[in-house]
């Protein structure tokens, strides 16, 4: 897995190939100035601890200064930092620590608006896997910057039987036994999930048991509301499949532990910032 600084270094490499070679034609060497990044759309602010990081690889000598923090909300005319140091280095990093911060308030602000519109009830919003490759740390970052949890990381983290394991597992009993019989052989402390599509399958895992959570997936409210009645509180609940911002609520008001929503990180319009001299 790439850590945050390697994602950086290689987006680095491929926005700077061999040179900066506008600002290396129209800057002295020896320049030096200051800029700051300007907030042109309310939201929520994320992405400072990455722009600092993105600075500090291009140049240490490039100097942050930051005015507001990750999580703060935003409007038009805040300034979130000031930087100051070589020219031609403030340049060079421009552009990545802009895409990285618009896209990271975009994924924040949507997801302030999910957690507002569930606001008193017991259920927390998650995130998915639905992430755009090798920057999925950074995107479930700019998830918890906007109030929302992380479900799992990838693959490795958690156990989460699908409709697709079922199948190939012949049957919810056998997946769910295989699933423990594997930690079991293999020392491995992890959570197992299990997801159902309608009332058959919740009946035939509560029969099983042997789980941490159940995903009831594609569910009307009316529908979930009863199948979170059968768990009882025995298992960690979550409701996934089709929840937008205007029908969310009334999942949450079902007494659902979780609500997963995967256009916090695949369907988002990143927030408008601009990165002024001055």
């Amino acid at each position: 897995m790439l850590t945050i600084d390697e994602i950086i270094a290689n987006a680095l490499t491929e926005d700077i190939g061999d040179g900066d070679h506008t600002s290396l034609s129209t800057i002295p060497e020896e320049a030096t100035g200051k800029a700051k990044l300007l907030v042109k759309q309310e939201g929520v602010l994320s992405g400072m601890e990455i722009a600092a990081r993105v600075f500090a690889q291009v140049d240490p000598r490039i100097i942050m200064y930051p005015l507001l923090k990750d999580g703060d909300v935003i409007k038009p005319g805040d300034i979130a930092f000031t930087v100051e140091g070589p020219s031609v280095s403030i340049l060079k990093a421009e552009r990545l620590a802009l895409n990285f911060m618009q896209r990271m308030s975009g994924i924040a602000t949507i997801t302030a608006q999910y957690v507002e519109r569930i606001r008193g009830t017991r259920a927390r919003i998650l995130d998915t896997r639905k992430t755009t490759p090798l920057m999925r740390a950074i995107e479930k970052m700019a998830v918890k910057h906007g109030g929302g949890h992380n479900h799992r990381f990838g693959l490795y983290d958690m156990i989460m039987i699908k409709d697709n394991h079922v199948d190939f597992a012949g049957g919810i009993a056998k997946a769910i036994h295989a699933a423990n019989k594997y930690l079991k052989n293999t020392g491995r402390d992890l959570q197992i999930e299990i997801e159902v599509r309608n009332f058959d399958e919740l009946r035939q895992v509560l029969e099983s048991g042997e789980v941490n959570r159940i995903m009831l997936d594609n569910f009307s409210p009316e529908n979930l509301r009863k199948a979170v009645e059968m768990i009882g509180g025995k298992y960690e609940t979550e409701a996934s499949g089709g929840i937008t911002l205007e029908t969310i609520r009334q999942y949450a008001e079902t007494q659902v532990d979780f609500i997963s929503v995967g256009a916090l990180t695949h369907q988002i319009k990143s927030l408008d910032l601009s990165l002024k001299a001055f």
